[in-house]
């Protein structure tokens, strides 16, 4: 579709309107036209970029207190998509309720269950409220707003709850302040040279297995640091069928892209099933 000279890129997301998901979108692509495709399930956003090659995802990846969402790096190697780009995104939760309820008529306060174990701090100091998981932030406020319903409260981003119409009883109502969450913008292969310049990349992800040999791990780690590339994360997952056997996703950053190259030819005979998951800039 294009917006006058400007072609507007479709960004396939998890969640709804005023999710995280959505913030961050438009934070990544600012000054450009978005259009969102809201999705159910993250699934659904690797889909929609099968359907589609224009389609650009976005999906969380880790997070400063929960950790690693450990599923998308396995539906990131089975998409064959590619890491194009990351955004790192302080995450900040409000609780909200419709506009002509007040604390005395809350009985009950909906989120995501991670963004309810965000806030488990404040909830513990709100013994009344019965927590309820739901699929989403945003969703939550909305599914209130959209069904009047009256003593139910929803964590959610200030944004959200503007969004829908919500009064915003308390803001910053998450335990750890040093709270970011970063997401990967993903693309099919033939829209990745469009969307990232390889004269800024500075950063890649890749996935690989070891052989069960000694030292297997070490003798990779040495040869990174030989070509002066920079272990940014290193993440473990099982194998299913396989047992003891490990995938190790890796994040590398780098000041030089030939020494980065150089440095994945020489680790490529020492691991098995190497792939090289996304070049791009470092956020």
């Amino acid at each position: 579709m294009l917006i006058g000279e400007k072609i507007m890129k479709r960004i396939a997301i998890q969640g709804e309107i005023g999710s995280f998901h959505d913030i961050a979108s438009h934070e990544y692509f600012k000054g450009e036209q978005v259009q969102l495709i809201c999705c159910n399930t993250f699934e659904d956003v690797f889909e929609s970029i099968k359907k589609d090659p224009t389609v650009v995802g976005l999906c969380a990846i880790e997070n400063t207190i929960a950790g690693s969402i450990l599923h998308n790096y396995d539906l990131l190697r089975q998409s064959g998509c590619m890491v194009v780009g990351e955004h790192k995104l302080h995450i900040e939760h409000s609780i909200c309720c419709l506009p002509d309820d007040d604390w005395d008529d809350l009985k009950e306060v909906h989120s995501h269950p991670v963004a309810l174990a965000q806030c488990s701090n404040f909830l513990s100091k709100h013994p009344g409220l019965k927590a309820v998981q739901g699929e989403d932030t945003a969703g939550s406020a909305a599914y209130i707003y959209n069904h009047q319903m009256h003593g139910w409260a929803a964590i959610c981003s200030h944004y959200a709850a503007d969004l829908y119409g919500m009064k915003v009883l308390e803001d910053d109502i998450h335990d750890n302040k040093h709270n970011f969450t970063r997401f990967l913008v993903v693309s099919s292969v033939q829209k990745a040279d469009f969307l990232r310049s390889l004269e800024t990349v500075n950063k890649a992800s890749l996935v690989f297995t070891l052989p069960d040999q000694p030292a297997s791990l070490s003798k990779v780690l040495t040869i990174l640091s030989f070509y002066d590339i920079n272990l940014t994360k290193i993440q473990s997952l099982p194998i299913i069928g396989h047992e003891w056997e490990y995938m190790f996703y890796v994040d590398l950053s780098f000041e030089n892209l030939t020494r980065y190259r150089q440095s994945i030819d020489a680790i490529t005979p020492l691991v098995r099933d190497i792939k090289v998951l996304g070049e791009y800039q470092e956020a």
